[in-house]
């Protein structure tokens, strides 16, 4: 049973239409990782399932308790962020505010559950710290506890390790990887580190500019394409 399933969608700005009619489903558990040239739209398509850019064509079915308003999402870092005010308790609990409904205030659980998902990521003792102020790799476990803040179910992440440095970069997989095996929450991941992405993956996404493929990781390293992106078969 999938928890989200996109059929035939077309995605773009205006009447510029960049991925079309693109089809895949996440079922529980998955860890998909999209990847593709730059340019391909994959971004976009991300968007476009989050509904932060309007659909030109197809549908999204939501199943297994998924909705609109409980999807976690790590956006790419950008400038922004460096003097962004808030504290890092803050930005974490801010994941929580789809649940709070029409209360200005948040509650006993969502404090608890912003402090619970603190403590997984390791970052509890930076819970007063700005969020400023933070390091590249420290900025991406807060992001990642706000996204565990909104979701027990499933997260998309657009290029969360550009720019982190090697040992910070596998920090962060094996984080996600812990949060997909011990949580069971369903990982979506844009990425350009093919090779260690697809380390802890078992689908991917393929986009191209005049097609798509989404298969298993194993069926992708065995195709040509994977040999040549991917490190081949048994990697």
């Amino acid at each position: 049973m999938y928890q989200l399933k996109c059929e035939n969608l077309s995605v773009g700005y205006e009447k510029d239409c960049i991925v079309k009619n693109c089809s895949f489903e996440i079922e529980k558990g998955d860890y998909i990782c999209i990847i593709g040239e730059n340019g391909v739209g994959k971004s976009t398509l991300m968007k476009g399932i989050l509904g932060l850019v309007p659909l030109q064509g197809g549908e999204i079915l939501y199943g297994e308790g998924v909705t609109k308003r409980n999807i976690g999402y790590l956006p790419q870092q950008n400038g922004v962020q460096t003097d962004f005010p808030a504290s890092v308790y803050e930005v974490v609990l801010s994941g929580c505010i789809n649940k709070i409904g029409y209360s200005p205030f948040y509650k006993k659980e969502h404090k608890l559950s912003a402090k619970e998902n603190m403590g997984r990521l390791d970052i509890l003792d930076l819970k007063n710290q700005p969020f400023g102020t933070l390091s590249g790799g420290q900025q991406q476990r807060v992001l990642l506890a706000r996204a565990l803040c909104a979701t027990d179910k499933l997260i998309f992440l657009d290029e969360p390790v550009s720019g982190l440095d090697p040992r910070v970069t596998a920090e962060f997989y094996a984080l996600l990887s812990k949060c997909n095996r011990t949580m069971n929450i369903s990982i979506v991941m844009i990425s350009h580190d093919i090779q260690n992405a697809l380390k802890f993956a078992n689908k991917v996404l393929v986009i191209r500019e005049a097609d798509y493929l989404f298969t298993t990781v194993d069926k992708y390293r065995e195709s040509a394409e994977g040999r040549k992106y991917a490190g081949g078969i048994g990697q």
